[in-house]
């Protein structure tokens, strides 16, 4: 056999691919490409940031400009302390271009699957079959919009022409002036929303609570929920939900009078489960003045009218269900063991499942600490982990 010369050709690398565009991905790939690894971010939309771009006119950022870059690039100070979504959008832009990164648009990843002897082959639309020698998933937590299959809801729509929309297609609250508008779900969306239908000029404006939030100033004297967030995300459950609740009650009154009573279960607990808690950004002060109604949860549709676990039957000219978003990981990677029961990663971060070593996953968590800090730290573990454990 002859001997290896500098003129004898290589195999090519295989690359780490990154599944998702938003900012998981953008910050994992960019970890990678300062550690030398080349790295490809296949985004099935036509642009980077693709969730940040649908989401409603009014968000900004729960969490500090300052804790919530990505590595590698500062948010500008010209952004303000709580960042809004189009801001979000070019910081997003700017952080693929500052890096260089190599984003391909356009291409759904629609499975994965182990290749013997190691590596893994994605499957894309377009008959695309590409192999890589690690992985990233990072197609985030609100990958797809999830309504309930309330008995009814179908009949609802076709007999009634009811408009039923989830809160991943509302922009802002110009279409809905003038209208009786019933919100479902009380998480941070569903009362954002209902707080900008209520100013932006709805007619009336009830919130569906199925399990009532733990609701907390997004800053107080300066000092943000976030901060306190991080310092006690590592303390005893018990504790911190028996200091949260002193703190709840001096800083947020109480509305059980308004149709929202305290939760009966501790906020760090409810946190553990996947359950963020409400920052305030004028959900309290829409309560205390009607101009937001809490009423009891959707159980059904029958007869034109919307009914409410109570019994109540309402009849809005609108249903905006904020009830979250499902991550869709099943036709992905469902096949390859590595989801638990509720379809999420069992295996998160730089950590891999002994089945799929070179599998990582990046976005699917709820951290009280904030997520896009939690996404920038995650992204130098993980480009830690490929580096070490499948160098080029």
């Amino acid at each position: 056999m002859p001997a290896f010369s500098a003129d004898t050709p290589r195999e090519p690398v295989l690359p780490v691919y990154v599944i998702g565009g938003g900012p998981g991905g953008l910050a994992v790939a960019a970890a990678l490409r300062e550690r030398g690894v080349r790295t490809v971010v296949l985004e099935r939309s036509a642009a980077v940031g693709a969730s940040w771009r649908g989401h409603y006119d009014r968000l900004h950022l729960h969490t500090t400009r300052r804790l919530s870059a990505l590595p590698g690039l500062r948010m500008p100070r010209s952004f303000g302390r709580w960042v809004a979504r189009d801001d979000v959008v070019r910081y997003l832009e700017k952080y693929a271009e500052v890096h260089d990164l190599d984003v391909v648009t356009g291409v759904e990843v629609t499975r994965v699957d182990a290749v013997d002897g190691g590596g893994w082959l994605l499957h894309g639309t377009g008959g695309r079959r590409l192999t890589g020698r690690a992985v990233v998933v990072a197609t985030g937590h609100n990958h797809t919009p999830y309504i309930p299959d309330w008995p009814g809801l179908a009949a609802y729509g076709a007999a009634y022409g009811g408009e039923v929309r989830h809160a991943a297609e509302y922009r802002d609250a110009a279409p809905y002036a003038g209208k009786d508008v019933l919100v479902v779900g009380t998480g941070n969306t569903g009362a954002e929303i209902a707080v900008d239908l209520a100013e932006g000029g709805a007619a009336r404006v009830r919130l569906a609570v199925r399990t009532v939030p733990h609701i907390v100033r997004r800053s107080t004297a300066g000092w943000p929920a976030q901060a306190t967030g991080i310092l006690v995300r590592r303390l005893p459950v018990r504790l911190v939900d028996a200091v949260a609740a002193v703190m709840c009650r001096l800083s947020v009154p109480d509305l059980s009078a308004h149709g929202l009573p305290r939760p009966d279960t501790g906020l760090y607990s409810r946190v553990r489960q996947g359950a963020i808690p409400v920052q305030d950004v004028g959900l309290i002060d829409a309560v205390r003045r009607g101009r937001v109604e809490p009423v009891a949860a959707v159980e059904s549709f029958e007869d034109g009218k919307v009914v409410l676990a109570d019994g109540t039957r309402l009849a809005p000219d609108a249903v905006i269900a904020a009830t979250g978003y499902r991550r869709a990981l099943e036709g992905l990677v469902g096949h390859l063991g590595v989801l638990d029961d509720a379809g999420r990663p069992v295996a998160h971060g730089p950590r891999t499942h002994a089945c799929a070593p070179g599998l990582y996953f990046t976005g699917f968590t709820t951290p009280i600490s904030g997520t896009l800090r939690e996404l920038a730290i995650d992204a130098r573990k993980i480009a830690k982990a490929v580096a070490s454990r499948h160098p080029s």
